[in-house]
């Protein structure tokens, strides 16, 4: 059951399916492990982002497609639901047409990129993507009257999503049920659902000629596939996931601005968490966003104690300053890039092969 759940694409590790089972329960249950604003956010955030990963993911780990028009997308999501429910009001209709037409754009808009651009190869086709993104950014920000300008879009939404609503008048497990939670729980149902959906994708015949393309674009030609209808329809797929994931950042927060959806450093930010838990792995796109998120969240809380704690030595003090948590931030990403170049997943799944081919070898003399 588990097994058809997954698509056949299992941990292959005990560790991973451990990391992973803890990264599930642990995002279940953190509004009542967690208590406090800040964690529900950090949880909130990480269900967004192991879907907008996950879905760089399916073109770049793949399909071997170097993109960096994967946050007009997501931006394009948010956009979509901050417009439609600031015009239309706080409505349930608002909200799943906001989502529709963003959905809508998005295929347009990668259909016109992948049709025009996926015939040039490499440093090429991402430089065409950064322009279309930075013109998109632009566009969102001069376009004041729709998209809110610089300032943003703020806006509300149907009475059961609202922070005010409360289900019953008692706590349960020592919390209100209010819909703030409720809220948390519906990104968490259809981040599950939306990653099970692209593990179906990827382990799907369609996706492994995705990644026989990847491997060896000219062999897979050679062999029949029309590689550039492949490698746009996975843009499309990608830029629809991306969307939906950019939908569900907007209806977390309320509110969506150029800096919250479309900034340079998110597509920097699922560069790295993608690197992080490993390329070609839907499950390190879990793996890589915890780590990277909660790092990024809570690294500055932890530098500021160990800067105290080290107050009798002057200069271990100044270099656990809170002010220098990028530093400390940019050195962990190298240490993990260094001890794991094929990503968290792609070493535990190295190690777990080498444990299971270790008695064959012994029995071999």
């Amino acid at each position: 059951m588990l097994n058809r759940l997954l698509s056949g694409d299992m941990p292959r590790s005990r560790p991973l399916a451990v990391i992973l089972l803890a990264i599930l329960v642990g995002l279940a249950v953190a509004p009542f492990l967690f208590p406090g604003i800040k964690a529900l956010n950090v949880a909130a955030k990480v269900l967004v982002f192991v879907v907008l990963v996950a879905s760089f993911d399916l073109l770049l780990g793949y399909t071997g497609i170097v993109s960096f028009a994967h946050t007009m997308f997501f931006g394009i999501g948010a956009y979509g639901v901050a417009i439609a429910a600031g015009r239309l009001g706080a409505s349930w209709t608002a909200l799943a047409l906001g989502i529709g037409c963003a959905l809508l754009l998005s295929l347009l808009l990668s259909l016109a990129v992948g049709l025009f651009s996926l015939r040039v190869r490499a440093i090429f086709f991402a430089m065409i993507t950064l322009a279309v993104a930075s013109a998109f950014q632009t566009l969102a920000s001069q376009l004041s009257e729709w998209t809110g300008g610089e300032d943003g879009l703020t806006f509300k939404l149907p009475e059961w999503l609202s922070p005010s609503f409360e289900l019953f008048e008692d706590e349960i497990l020592g919390r209100m049920i209010d819909g703030k939670l409720i809220t948390y729980y519906l990104l968490f149902v259809v981040a599950v659902v939306l990653l099970l959906a692209l593990l179906r994708i990827v382990n799907s015949p369609f996706g492994r000629v995705l990644q026989a393309i990847r491997e060896n674009e000219f062999r897979a030609e050679a062999l029949g596939y029309r590689v550039v209808v492949y490698r746009t329809v996975s843009s499309v797929l990608s830029a629809l996931f991306a969307c939906l994931a950019g939908a569900m950042l907007a209806v977390w927060l309320r509110y969506n601005g150029p800096e919250t959806s479309l900034s340079f450093e998110i597509m920097m930010d699922c560069l790295l968490i993608v690197v992080i838990g490993g390329m070609g792995t839907i499950y390190g796109s879990a793996i890589g966003a915890v780590l990277f998120l909660v790092a990024q969240s809570y690294l500055q809380d932890l530098l500021r104690l160990a800067s105290e704690a080290a107050v009798s030595l002057p200069w271990l003090s100044a270099l656990l300053s809170p002010d220098r948590w990028l530093l400390w931030l940019g050195l962990l990403f190298v240490l993990s890039v260094y001890y794991f170049p094929t990503g968290i997943v792609g070493r535990l799944r190295v190690a777990a092969e080498r444990r299971r081919s270790l008695p064959v070898h012994r029995a071999a003399p």
